[in-house]
């Protein structure tokens, strides 16, 4: 994915661009009505009920200000729910809500189209064809927002709800492991074990998260095995001054600064590139359900379960083998994602938080034992150092011996 392709997908998740589209909708299909009566004659018959449209497009200006307002309080009031129950970082999944977002600009675009109607009826710019076109747009309006009404009186049943959230998060940590399954390097290659000597770093002036990496221009900047990009950081991580971006023989200043504007680099991390983020989401929501705060560990069962779901198409790929062919970027190298980072990013933080809890011990190793089976020797491994690591902690946390063999149990 380029980097416009990119900004394009974030501006069609932004509140602001489906409300502008939505307004201008309103606006001109108020105005249409003017426009097209110069070359239609409407029958008599369906004139009935045009000399109403004044009060209903009324009607509509002052109830749609309302709900409008309303809704937005409802939706500052759902982020804050999600804040301080499931984790601030899923907010942004709450942000970018389609029919959030749908609802509000049918809401806004709605009360446009009867304020320039309204405004348009008192200059007296609509002849009497021009007045039965609005008023047939008007009911048009009406049943949209009857439909987004009902449709968001249900819907606001479960926005910022604490399962809704965590199958939010669940949705775009699956979506980010799908993606890098099918393209497990960006796009490029797979880093070779040995690099050409002389390479030279590449670096940025930027401090924050990787959040995007452009490889349709690295992949213009690297022609040739003399101008290969060898990627070392990749979406997610923390970058500064310091650390290596990328390596190539063919450096010069020019070139560098190039291959760094390639990083999209911002304040936060996000969801798209970056699968681990919503593994580590999905494991904060965990915690915080643990703490002694909430003290909810049946929610912190549950995410367990979404964990084990998120990674299981992500094991299996990983026993399966890499499928080597069909990457555009024939002269960009770049790691892969390690599973046993992915494992420690969801395992460790719950098994520290949970460990005087002999249900999140268990579950933790069902869990486990739910992955190990679909994996190679390396996942098994990995899952084995796990477990050896998960009742040391149980050992230390929990008080009773019996709850110490349940735990012990049920890794075996």
């Amino acid at each position: 994915m380029g980097r416009f392709q990119w900004v394009w997908r974030r501006l069609h998740r932004s509140l602001w661009y489906r409300a502008t589209l939505f307004s201008l909708g309103g606006v001109l299909t108020a105005l249409i009505a003017w426009l097209l009566t110069p070359w239609l004659d409407v029958p008599s018959v369906v004139s009935i009920g045009a000399s109403a449209v004044d009060s209903i497009l009324n009607i509509i200006a002052s109830s749609m200000l309302a709900v409008t307002t309303f809704s937005l309080s409802a939706m500052v009031t759902a982020y804050g729910s999600a804040t301080s129950n499931v984790s601030p970082r899923a907010t942004l999944l709450l942000i970018e809500d389609r029919i959030t977002q749908n609802t509000l600009a049918t809401f806004i675009g709605a009360f446009l189209f009867s304020l320039v109607g309204i405004i348009a009826l008192t200059a007296g710019i609509y002849d009497e064809d021009g007045r039965t076109l609005l008023f047939a747009a008007t009911i048009m309006v009406v049943v949209l927002v009857v439909y987004q009404l009902i449709k968001w009186a249900g819907y606001l049943t479960r926005l910022g709800r604490v399962r809704d959230t965590i199958a939010k998060v669940e949705r775009a940590a699956s979506n980010a492991f799908q993606s890098r399954i099918e393209n497990p390097y960006l796009g490029g290659q797979a880093m070779p074990e040995e690099c050409p000597p002389g390479l030279q770093p590449i670096r940025t002036d930027k401090i924050g998260y990787i959040q995007h990496v452009d490889m349709p221009l690295l992949d213009s900047l690297a022609t040739s095995e003399r101008e290969a990009i060898y990627v070392q950081a990749l979406p997610g991580k923390f970058v500064d001054s310091g650390v290596v971006l990328a390596k190539s023989l063919e450096a010069n200043d020019e070139r560098a600064r190039k291959i760094s504007n390639a990083f999209t680099i911002g304040p936060s991390r996000r969801f798209e590139q970056d699968p681990r983020f919503g593994i580590i989401v999905l494991a904060e929501v965990a915690s915080k359900a643990l703490s002694p705060g909430i003290n909810d560990p049946g929610t912190a069962i549950d995410v367990i379960g979404c964990g084990v779901r998120v990674l299981t198409p992500w094991v299996r790929h990983a026993a399966d083998g890499i499928d080597e062919t069909e990457q555009p970027a024939t002269h960009v190298f770049v790691e892969p994602l390690a599973t046993a980072d992915v494992f420690d990013d969801f395992f460790t933080p719950i098994a520290r938080d949970g460990a005087s809890t002999v249900e999140i011990g268990i579950r933790l190793q069902k869990a486990l034992s739910a992955l190990a089976p679909m994996g190679d020797a390396h996942v098994e491994r990995i899952v084995s150092d796990h477990r050896k690591l998960m009742l040391k902690r149980f050992d230390q946390g929990l008080t009773l011996e019996e709850d110490r063999q349940r735990v012990r149990e049920s890794s075996s």
